[in-house]
């Protein structure tokens, strides 16, 4: 594994110039471009608000902020492996004429993503600002580790759903209803709490519990993830990329032949 660490590192432009692509074409010839990447969220946001807060009537205070800071890193972990499934056979041409470690197609699509996350929470931070809820500093210092964190598990479930989808290609249409429904099961519309205490050990096992609830204890809460969410989140996304890229190198062999 080490010298695929090695050969990847070695292809870093060809990932940096992969996610530039993706970044630069993802809204090419639409009306608002760029603009997407913030509206996108928002609007979602703004149906999620509505159902929950005026239809259903959550008891939850400022609501919209205890969504939304769930919400933009839920878009990109499922947008990550949702639309990962397909970024190997997407690019057909190069896997099967052009020698490169095939490890570079996932890592440059869930960056893309992820720079684009990142940019997403410039509105994030401008909405907790605007609303007089405000940021905590020192809770703060924990959220790049936990988007670290989420990289590593959105890259390792990635990498293993790209690899398999190039076997099975229904995975690249079912991914979509898969990540809708895994939606359900993590507390990005409800609090952890609310589910009832004898299956909060089996929520936990679903490795973005961890991380929403991370995001909201340092966004919404404005203090710092309990060690155990920590900790669980480290766990979890750690294996999972170990075991993505342990997957992924054994699949890769015959993605060629394959196509």
């Amino acid at each position: 594994m080490i010298k695929t660490f090695q050969e990847i590192y070695a292809y870093r432009e060809m990932i940096y110039s992969l996610v530039q692509r993706d970044l630069k074409g993802r809204y090419k010839g639409s009306v608002l471009g760029f603009l997407w990447t913030f509206l996108n969220p928002l609007l979602q946001l703004m149906v999620y608000t509505l159902v929950f807060s005026v239809i259903l009537h959550s008891d939850v205070k400022d609501y919209y902020l205890f969504l939304f800071v769930a919400l933009v890193p839920w878009i990109f972990f499922s947008t990550s492996v949702s639309g990962g499934a397909s970024c190997i056979r997407a690019q057909q041409g190069m896997v099967t004429k052009i020698y490169f470690p095939r490890e570079v197609l996932p890592i440059s699509f869930v960056t893309s993503q992820f720079v684009n996350m990142l940019l997403t929470f410039l509105v994030v931070f401008a909405v907790l600002i605007i609303s007089g809820h405000g940021i905590n500093g020192f809770a703060m210092l924990f959220l790049p580790i936990i988007m670290i964190i989420e990289y590593f598990l959105a890259l390792g479930i990635t990498m293993i759903i790209s690899a398999l989808t190039v076997y099975v290609r229904d995975l690249e249409w079912l991914m979509g209803i898969l990540t809708m429904m895994w939606q359900f099961v993590t507390p990005v519309m409800y609090k952890i709490d609310n589910v009832p205490a004898q299956f909060q050990t089996i929520f936990y096992l679903n490795p973005m519990t961890s991380i929403i609830v991370a995001y909201r204890d340092i966004l919404y809460y404005g203090q710092r993830p309990h060690i155990h969410t920590l900790a669980i989140a480290v766990i979890e996304g750690i294996a999972l990329m170990f075991f993505g890229f342990l997957i992924f190198g054994k699949l890769k062999r015959h993605f060629a032949e394959e196509m």
